[in-house]
């Protein structure tokens, strides 16, 4: 009788909510060990975007994002203090045809050699099935990366990055991102690689900081409601 009566009162809140114009959350009974989730690393995902939500235009064009100077060293300081970075196969290969050698080009400025110094020195995962090698400070997973991210999250260490549309996408559906970073650019691209992929259920969020750079663009941080 009693269960009747909490159904019956569960779907008169329902209704309540549709007439005032808010929708249901599905509230999650699964019983978590916060202790044991207290300990996981922290996964994170930040990429510059578009105001719209791409991270490129059509065709990677990536003209619309060039960083200020302030903004640059922002990234730089992040690479600094990364402990892992998680990367799918085209960022991967984008980051290692410039970085690795960018401090020995003619014309680099001291912001652009610490960067490539910082990234070389970086702990780095590439996820990838279709090449075979990889350098600077990196090693290839070829099997499944959900598997071997919740796998990297269980371990000792720092937090961990994540870039790369394809493979954020795959720890997004996964729940497995505590943490994102936007940082958008005052630009409407109309398409593109989207940074944020669908999803099967609602990911709540919590804000942590927002920021403002030359050139109008806004930092916003943001972590996932457990």
């Amino acid at each position: 009788m009693r269960r009747a009566e909490s159904d019956g009162e569960d779907y008169l809140r329902t209704q309540i909510a549709h007439r005032l114009g808010f929708r249901a959350v599905p509230v999650c009974t699964c019983e978590i060990d916060l202790r044991e989730a207290g300990t996981m690393r922290k996964l994170i995902f930040g990429m510059n975007l578009s105001l719209d939500g791409y991270i490129a235009a059509p065709g990677d064009d990536l003209g619309w994002s060039v960083p200020s100077d302030e903004l640059f060293q922002w990234w730089s300081d992040r690479v600094g203090a990364t402990s892992l970075a998680l990367y799918g196969r085209r960022l991967w290969e984008t980051m290692s045809s410039h970085w690795p050698t960018a401090d020995q080009q003619p014309g680099t400025t001291p912001a652009q050699i610490e960067f490539a110094r910082r990234w070389r020195d970086m702990p780095k995962v590439v996820f990838s099935s279709t090449i075979s090698t990889v350098d600077w400070n990196t090693r290839l997973v070829t099997g499944d990366a959900v598997t071997e991210i919740t796998r990297l999250k269980a371990e000792d260490g720092g937090p961990m990055d994540i870039g790369g549309a394809t493979l954020a996408a795959a720890a997004m559906r996964a729940g497995l991102i505590d943490e994102y970073v936007l940082v958008t650019a005052p630009a409407l691209l109309g398409g593109g690689t989207p940074f944020f992929t669908a999803l099967d259920s609602w990911v709540n969020l919590n804000l942590l900081e927002t920021r403002t750079f030359p050139g109008g663009v806004v930092l916003t941080r943001y972590e996932t409601r457990r």
